[in-house]
């Protein structure tokens, strides 16, 4: 957790520096959104568990590697304030097929926003608050 992202560029080499196996690399690229409903969002405030959340990473990486098949994976996630239009998450997953690819990506990305201990403050023109998970 830092509040600057590595390139994509940077953490696609590390991730193909892990294997030669590696047929694909499947990339979700998480935003920072203008509007909420009615509400124009002016930026977006993170805050993480500062040693609980890369266990957290860590443990949805293996557990996504044991029940997918996948290689490897990356996740990088800001903390502190980003703007509209700003990257907030990186989650990168390689592997030998599309297929496990795209099915991990998906599970991780949603196991990220429901379990890692990152919390998200939404300001907008009218109010700030903060953003609980469904």
């Amino acid at each position: 957790m830092s509040e600057k992202l590595d390139s994509v560029d940077s953490l696609i080499s590390e991730l193909k520096r892990t294997s030669g196996e590696i047929g694909g690399i499947a990339i979700f690229v998480g935003a920072v959104r203008g509007t909420h409903g009615d509400k124009r969002v002016l930026r977006l405030e993170y805050e993480a568990h500062e040693t609980l959340a890369p266990k957290v990473i860590e443990k949805i990486i293996k557990d996504s590697k044991a029940k997918h098949g996948i290689i490897d994976a990356i996740v990088e996630h800001r903390v502190g304030p980003a703007s509209v239009g700003e990257d907030v998450m990186y989650v990168l997953i390689a592997s030998k097929h599309r297929r496990e690819a795209f099915r991990a990506l998906k599970e991780m990305v949603d196991r990220i926003k429901n379990e890692v201990p990152i919390w998200k403050k939404e300001i907008t023109d009218k109010e700030a608050y903060w953003v609980e998970n469904p």
